[in-house]
């Protein structure tokens, strides 16, 4: 399998664990609270990343040097607990085809600005006019699950 394909993979795999953790992480967040659902998920990745980096020994083994990072990529911890709060505020009012969907369109907006800048130190992709159409039919599918 190239490693494009299996990016691809990949990504279709985080997609569908979104949409499966959106929805277990909401009905978690009613039965004991949204606040307290994203503690829970936060300590049992905690507890998750701490087993594959120290028993299972997965990683590079380079943590000591997270200094050497820039300091706004110390901020991702910050902004999961504002995505799940987001995806578990949401999908009980939308649904979880209309949350996502939702969420994918203003993935994909960031992510064209993000890559057509450059920012973060990633390599700039130009914004494109069938990039914008893909936006725009992106944001047409979701205005249309709303339906």
């Amino acid at each position: 399998m190239s490693p494009r394909i299996l990016a691809l993979v990949i990504a279709l795999a985080a997609g569908v664990s979104m949409a499966i953790q959106g929805s277990i992480n909401t009905r978690l967040g009613q039965v004991i609270g949204n606040w307290e659902a994203i503690l829970v998920v936060h300590v049992v990745g905690l507890a998750t990343i701490l087993i594959l980096l120290f028993v299972f020994r997965i990683g590079k083994g380079d943590l000591g040097r997270i200094t050497q990072g820039p300091w706004y990529s110390l901020i991702g911890g910050l902004l999961g607990v504002l995505i799940v709060w987001g995806v578990v505020s949401s999908i009980p009012k939308l649904g979880v085809a209309v949350a996502t969907t939702s969420i994918i369109v203003g993935q994909t907006l960031t992510a064209l600005i993000i890559d057509h800048f450059g920012l973060f130190g990633l390599n700039p992709a130009p914004f494109t006019w069938l990039k914008g159409l893909g936006l725009v039919l992106l944001a047409i599918g979701a205005g249309l699950l709303l339906g």
